[in-house]
């Protein structure tokens, strides 16, 4: 039997290229290898405020996304997570599980937490036992995260590793991986910082429905350095941003790509680099207009989706309750 792999996409700000490079891209082409399930988050976005229209916007605008970069619903699963109460149910059981040390340890929830202060949620601490369950429901074997996120994969090793101690096996034991290639693309206008979606300068992130306009306008004005040579080098974040964007695009080497822009200045790689992107991005963006121009579509996906999710997603559910003795 083929692996299983789950893998969640949060409908906030955007989707840039450097979630499309680093996660979409690449799960389109390996669902093929692995029995698929691909969740839109909605629950987990709510844990900052949102609007409330908008949101329900994004949900729709990320799945269809999705598909328009190859996904398949014939082939794999689509559905919102909030349209399931399996996952909240199963991740309040999970709390009870999480000694709360585990949780004070996330990475991430230290950074937002210093960011916003008081005005934190305790959703957002809790978010890793929500993100758990996502992925203990289907008795997951692969999580393909970003580095950022491969801590709450093994939060959630050890939480299931500790319920199948105390009650038996229950728990696929799930394994993270990161791709190799693409998997942090940083910001045009500061690329110390990885880019996201929810950044406010214009000039930070490129979303794959930017036209070709706005794509050629910000990787013009994309921070790079005083130096002439065109080389992959990590120490000189903004040109190599810059190439590792063109590589995401093309069928290039490292190598490869330093040799086609020796002798040439910051100025030809981004004319080129601007020409790569809009034209990778053409056929997405013309499928996804084709999706979207039938407004019952996206819905009739998610429907699909949540009948074939509901049945796994609820006996592992039923099989925890019994176990904890609950029902």
């Amino acid at each position: 039997m083929k692996k299983r792999v789950f893998s969640g996409i949060q409908p906030t700000g955007e989707l840039h290229i450097g979630r499309y490079l680093g996660a979409v891209r690449h799960w389109a082409a390996r669902q093929d290898e692995y029995d698929n399930i691909f969740c839109v988050v909605d629950l987990h976005a709510i844990t900052v405020q949102q609007d409330q229209v908008l949101l329900k916007d994004r949900i729709r605008e990320f799945a269809g996304l999705l598909i328009a970069s190859g996904i398949d619903p014939e082939k794999s699963i689509i559905f919102v997570q909030s349209h399931l109460p399996a996952h909240s149910e199963l991740a309040w059981i999970l709390n009870c599980f999480i000694p709360i040390g585990w949780m004070q340890r996330m990475t991430q929830y230290k950074e937002k937490a210093v960011k916003q202060k008081e005005q934190v949620s305790v959703g957002l601490f809790d978010y890793p036992s929500l993100m758990a369950a996502d992925i203990l429901l289907y008795d997951t074997d692969v999580v393909p995260v970003g580095d950022d996120q491969k801590q709450h994969v093994e939060l959630a090793r050890d939480v299931a590793q500790r319920f199948n101690h105390i009650y038996g096996e229950t728990f696929r034991l799930p394994e993270p991986v990161i791709a190799s290639s693409g998997a942090r693309i940083m910001g045009l206008d500061d690329p110390t910082k990885k880019m996201s979606g929810s950044e406010a300068g214009a000039g930070h992130s490129i979303n794959v429905l930017d036209s070709p306009d706005d794509i050629r306008s910000k990787i013009m004005k994309a921070t790079t350095d005083s130096l002439k040579e065109i080389r992959f080098d990590e120490s000189r974040p903004g040109i190599f941003n810059l190439l590792s964007i063109y590589q995401g695009f093309v069928d290039l080497s490292e190598s490869e790509i330093e040799a086609k822009y020796a002798g040439k200045g910051y100025g030809d790689l981004k004319k080129e680099l601007a020409e790569v992107v809009v034209e990778g991005l053409r056929p997405l963006q013309e499928r996804y207009r084709e999706l979207t121009a039938d407004s019952g579509y996206i819905d009739s996906v998610f429907a699909a989706g949540l009948a074939k999710a509901r049945p796994m997603a609820e006996k592992k559910l039923a099989e925890v309750q019994g176990k904890v003795g609950l029902g």
